[in-house]
């Protein structure tokens, strides 16, 4: 696999959605967690979406339980934990992981298109960022410390 494009991913419904579906769009994929210091990112990552999803950003959240034991509930948890407390809109998939031999083979593909710092390939923790552009290229990774904020620049550029 090649492209973003080729991937699928679960969303928290359950439904398999190909990642085809938003081809043309700029995307924001990152690893959430519900029970993380970096958790009130989910209020920046928000705000980015509302701003931008009318030029054609989408922020795509997948939920790793990876760090920290940080995401222990199902589905329906994470969903009425990010509805209720950050309202958020954007879409968020079922839990996976994001590094090892279990990793979800999009992750693998990410950490392959852009390392992080010293070169390494491994997710360090729960909200790590990637943008990608229209054309399904990776373009950036920003770790779990850089606030969805810092990135608006980034994404405006790809927009």
């Amino acid at each position: 696999m090649t492209s973003i494009y080729d991937f699928s991913a679960i969303a928290l419904d359950g439904e398999s959605v190909p990642l085809s579906v938003y081809r043309g769009k700029t995307l924001l994929i990152v690893n959430v967690a519900s029970k993380c210091g970096f958790t009130p990112q989910y209020r920046g990552l928000e705000a980015l979406y509302r701003k931008f999803a009318p030029q054609g950003l989408v922020v795509l959240g997948f939920p790793s339980n990876q760090f920290g034991h940080q995401e222990p509930g199902d589905s329906t948890a994470i969903r009425n934990f990010c509805t209720t407390n950050f309202d958020v809109t954007f879409p968020l998939f079922a839990k996976i992981d994001v590094n090892g031999s279990d990793a979800d083979p999009l992750y693998k593909f990410l950490k392959r298109e852009a390392r992080g710092v010293f070169g390494t390939a491994r997710i360090k923790w729960n909200f790590t960022k990637f943008l990608v552009d229209s054309r399904g290229e990776v373009r950036k990774r920003y770790a779990p410390t850089a606030k969805p904020s810092s990135i608006e620049n980034a994404i405006s550029a790809l927009l």
